[in-house]
């Protein structure tokens, strides 16, 4: 595949790590990840303004790139192309959590007024209960990874350990814990895809 002479120098070396990362080098993924995790994350955290919000929406661009990496052309650059995977999946994310706020009319029939739109905070036991049945369901799907994907997982989200501390637990690169993380994450999804087709 030929790179388009309009990229500049640092695209033109994305491509390269884009096309070792197709071979299945996970360095490269992780150079990748290294090179823009900053600038998505503080670009979806103007987005949603919620830091574990923009956290797990960072996760998710970079895992929809990489699962995706085939379908990028270096008719553009990269970096192009992954702004705008994590911007469509914020924009997505935005209208998913609007649709589920509670609408409020203050006046009832009168189509003059405005309705005032809040979240609702309230606990509810069947979302509980739903709740808990998911992260059962999770636990289950967790155990079926291979064990060096089931520990950065299990100490990522059940213990919440940081990525630094993970490293350091398990003796690992800082890089890979992030690649292999979102490829991790990436096996959770298609396992729960295919346990729960309504995902």
């Amino acid at each position: 595949m030929e790179i388009s002479p309009n990229l500049s120098e640092k695209a033109q070396h994305d491509f390269l790590l884009v096309q070792k990362a197709r071979e299945g080098d996970q360095k490269a993924y992780a150079e990748l990840l290294g090179r823009y995790r900053d600038a998505i994350y503080f670009m979806l955290l103007k987005m949603v303004n919620n830091p574990v919000d923009a956290e797990d929406l960072t996760i998710e661009a970079f895992g929809k790139a990489f699962k995706n990496i085939t379908q990028y052309t270096p008719n553009f650059a990269f970096s192009t192309w992954l702004f705008k995977i994590a911007t469509n999946n914020c924009i997505d994310f935005i209208r998913k959590k609007r649709a589920s706020t509670i609408s409020i009319d203050q006046s009832g029939d009168n189509p003059d007024t405005t309705s005032v739109t809040i979240l609702s905070d309230t606990p509810d036991p069947e979302a509980h209960l739903i709740n808990n049945q998911k992260i059962k369901l999770l636990r289950e799907v967790v155990n079926k990874l291979k064990p060096r994907y089931r520990s950065l997982v299990e100490l990522r989200y059940f213990k919440e350990y940081s990525y630094e501390e993970i490293s350091q637990e398990l003796d690992l690169p800082l890089g890979t814990v992030k690649a292999q993380l979102f490829r991790a994450r990436e096996l959770l999804y298609n396992i729960l895809k295919s346990t729960n087709p309504n995902m």
